[in-house]
């Protein structure tokens, strides 16, 4: 089917407690995978790419790619710019295809994180069925190029989250909780899922107006993953973990069959290894079965 927004699925996914994987790609093979997997589970799901691999590979390239094979797909996808932290790659991406954009403002004062994030809110909306997720506070470690050390970040105050969310006109909110992007260094980092759930009440009780996103999710323990679904999360980013499948099954699969030449065994044995993973998280996120 084409490509949706992602607030109808995010609204559903809220109000039914359960949460849309949303899953970085950096590669066609991923991509692939990830549609497979989600497509024979019945779930929703969305594709994201951050700003250095969607510059890299051409946005205009990703979009028409994912649009072919979303077409064969009976699921609803979304196709989401991450964390992009300029108004005019927003806005093109935007122009492109993309149904989903981030406009990552964490690194601004609080009123030019709303004043750019509603420059981003305002062009989507008037292209069309375009939403758009904002965030407030930073999660610390490197999402592409944007870094935070851990003693700099700080955590979205319940508080404002309102004002935030009106003044900005996001469809979507990422709030600071203590997730991290990248590897975390500690077996059990402290995660305020009591924060993400005032939020919760604060911006959807008692109807669902502004779902709220999952920064981080990569080696979090799975009873944390549950509770930060229960407590309204309805979308799940997934980035550094397939990156790492990427890597390490390529590895894996040359380091097993020394002086075979066939870069096509490589792919499929990657993509084997991204679907399995990818139905992982399908299962735990609760979003098997709910694409209706």
């Amino acid at each position: 089917m084409p490509f949706v927004s992602a607030k109808e699925m995010l609204t559903k996914a809220s109000k039914e407690k359960y949460a849309v994987g949303a899953f970085n790609i950096t590669s066609i093979v991923q991509l692939e995978a990830i549609l497979e997997a989600a497509t024979e589970m019945k779930a929703p799901v969305i594709i994201q790419t951050s700003v250095t691999p969607a510059k890299f590979l051409q946005p205009e390239v990703i979009v028409a790619v994912c649009s072919v094979l979303a077409q064969s797909a009976d699921i609803p996808v979304c196709l989401h710019l991450d964390h992009c932290t300029e108004v005019s790659f927003c806005k093109k991406c935007a122009d492109l295809g993309y149904t989903n954009i981030m406009f990552d403002g964490s690194h601004l004062s609080y009123e030019e994180n709303i004043k750019q994030t509603r420059e981003v809110s305002d062009y989507c909306h008037q292209k069309g069925d375009i939403t758009v997720e904002g965030e407030l506070g930073t999660v610390s470690g490197v999402e592409d190029q944007i870094k935070v050390a851990e003693d700099e970040a700080q955590l979205c105050n319940p508080d404002i989250s309102d004002d935030f969310v009106k003044r900005s006109g996001i469809d979507l909110f990422g709030p600071a909780i203590g997730t991290a992007h990248g590897v975390y260094k500690t077996e059990n980092p402290v995660i305020d899922t009591e924060r993400l759930f005032k939020i919760h009440k604060k911006l959807n009780q008692p109807e669902i107006k502004t779902p709220l996103v999952i920064h981080g999710g990569t080696g979090l323990k799975e009873e944390v993953v549950r509770e930060l679904v229960k407590n309204g999360g309805a979308k799940y980013n997934v980035s550094t973990n397939l990156k790492h499948i990427l890597i390490d099954s390529t590895y894996e699969y040359i380091s097993t069959h020394p002086g075979e030449y066939n870069p096509g065994r490589i792919d499929s044995h990657v993509k084997t290894v991204t679907k399995e993973r990818i139905k992982y998280w399908i299962d735990l996120l609760g979003s098997a079965g709910m694409a209706k």
